[in-house]
């Protein structure tokens, strides 16, 4: 067997009061697709920032082509022929594409600028790699999945041998997932090698070559995707058997409590983001809204939760009007919130858990009187929100961005359930979180359906909304395609609806786009 372009070798990381990384081992072969995979938390990636230069690791020893190195900063890095592309895109979105992929590099004509001659070569290099890039292109004009390449681009124009790709699919719509893993099995049998850094156990099984699987820092296995499965590998990643399908009992749906007739609203630029949108969701039930990311469905769980103004139409809460009602007054009404992302709009990343798990009752008896907080009240919930939700952390007063992903997620869920709420309104309840801390969130969802909720489930993962969904709603530019049955759904239907295409009674197939005005 050849050297590998990349070997570590007991590489140990820590920060205070935890172990991140402990005597790592990781080979990485010429031309493979290696996944590091682990649940939020696991080291992943502090072990990459090790290797990047980000972090120095504590102990242990870095060999790139045989020869031992050291890495003190992401120059180094850049100069042996690493490359990273991280998961928050390092781009400066006024620039050019040519101008973002130069950027830092000395000029050949310092202290000028040749733009002419470097989009040529930057063009080039594109069409060499089969990315269909304009190199004089502003980055804020590109979609996620260009802007995606052009970081790749960065890194190929740095003549990198080996990429490191952090959770790279975590802000993709499947088409654009499907296109770069076409571009990655391109850059291979170039003779590229690549770290694919994910916790999504699909995604290794159709790209990757061998898998690194680690846990509490530590590497579990590294074994061929030939010779292992989804199963094998969840129970790797969390140390226990995984179920990969969500145990959902069957409930007769009761009153309705969220109804919607007619509702449109706009987005932020102005546009019509929701459409003349009506239906109903309720008791004991999961209704799913499907699409790709950017059809609307933020907008509208903005506007069922009073974060947004309805344009038009009419919001009902258990036959209680609340179009544009405050978010104080929906919340009061029974309503429970998820929103599409834990770090910006769900917690106060600043404030510690304790703070965070209050932040929708800190007005209310038992943890206030008369305006003043109740310690002892305080301290029971917050103590009884973390055991039941298995929020894992060394103490209720740990700041929120110190906890992982999955940690996260728990405590939005304590804070948003533990009231037990008539309407659930989730928003991508699972983004970004791992195998175990899926299993977790669905698993309570379901329990909170069982106790009576409504729960309206927005979800670009299709497997998510036809594995938890009673009926289905597709959404696209802002309509109702269709509404189905969540049971025995048709995948391809949904697809279809997904697309914008509908189908007439007599079988016709109509894209949206070409439906008479």
């Amino acid at each position: 067997m050849t050297e590998p372009i990349l070997r570590l070798e007991n590489v140990r990381k820590t920060f205070p009061g935890v172990i991140a990384n402990d005597q790592v081992y990781l080979d990485i072969r010429v031309g493979e697709i290696h996944a590091l995979l682990g649940e939020n938390g696991a080291g992943k990636s502090t072990l990459m920032n090790c290797l990047y230069g980000v972090y120095r690791p504590d102990g242990g020893k870095i060999f790139w082509k045989g020869k031992e190195v050291d890495i003190y900063q992401a120059r180094d890095a850049i100069a042996l022929g690493i490359g990273m592309v991280h998961q928050h895109f390092k781009l400066v979105p006024p620039l050019t594409v040519t101008e973002n992929v130069v950027l830092g590099l000395p000029s050949k004509r310092e202290p000028f600028l040749d733009v002419k001659t470097l989009d040529k070569e930057i063009g080039e290099i594109a069409k060499r790699y089969g990315f269909d890039i304009d190199p004089t292109a502003q980055i804020w004009q590109l979609p996620v999945g260009v802007q995606q390449r052009v970081e790749i681009l960065k890194a190929l124009y740095r003549k990198a041998e080996l990429l490191i790709l952090d959770e790279p699919t975590a802000v993709l719509t499947p088409q654009e997932v499907e296109e770069l893993f076409s571009v990655l099995k391109n850059l291979t049998k170039m003779g590229l090698s690549i770290i694919f850094i994910t916790h999504k156990l699909e995604e290794v099984m159709a790209v990757c070559d061998r898998v690194t699987v680690l846990r509490l820092g530590k590497v579990i296995d590294t074994v061929n995707t030939s010779d292992t499965s989804t199963r094998e590998l969840a129970k790797m990643m969390v140390g226990r058997e995984v179920f990969m399908t969500v145990n959902k009992p069957e409930l007769v749906p009761g009153e309705v409590v969220l109804k919607l007739n007619a509702v449109s609203a706009l987005d932020n630029r102005g546009l019509k983001a929701v459409n003349d949108i009506s239906l109903e969701v309720r008791r004991n039930e999961i209704l799913g809204i499907a699409g790709v990311d950017g059809n609307g469905q933020t907008e509208l769980a903005e506007v069922v939760t009073g974060l947004r103004p309805a344009t038009g139409g009419k919001v009902e809460i258990l036959g209680k009007e609340a179009t544009n009602r405050s978010p104080l007054e929906i919340m009061e009404m029974g309503v429970a919130y998820i929103p599409p992302d834990r770090q910006h709009t769900g917690l106060l990343m600043d404030f510690s858990i304790t703070e965070n798990l209050i932040g929708k009752s800190y007005y209310e008896e038992p943890i206030s009187k008369k305006g003043v907080f109740q310690k002892d009240a305080v301290n029971t919930f917050t103590e009884k929100a973390i055991k039941d939700y298995d929020v894992r952390t060394p103490g209720p007063e740990l700041k929120a961005k110190s906890l992982s992903g999955g940690n996260q997620q728990k405590v939005v869920l304590a804070r948003e359930l533990s009231s037990n709420p008539d309407l659930l309104v989730a928003a991508q309840p699972v983004r970004g979180l791992d195998v175990g801390a899926t299993e977790y969130v669905h698993d309570r969802m379901v329990e909170a359906r069982s106790k009576g909720a409504a729960i309206l489930l927005i979800s670009t993962e299709l497997e998510e909304i036809l594995s938890l969904s009673d009926r289905i709603a597709v959404m696209f530019e802002g309509k109702i395609m269709g509404i189905l049955p969540g049971k025995n759904a048709d995948i391809h239907e949904i697809g279809a609806m997904m697309a914008g295409v509908h189908q007439t009674e007599s079988g016709t197939v109509v894209r949206e786009a070409e439906k008479p005005l």
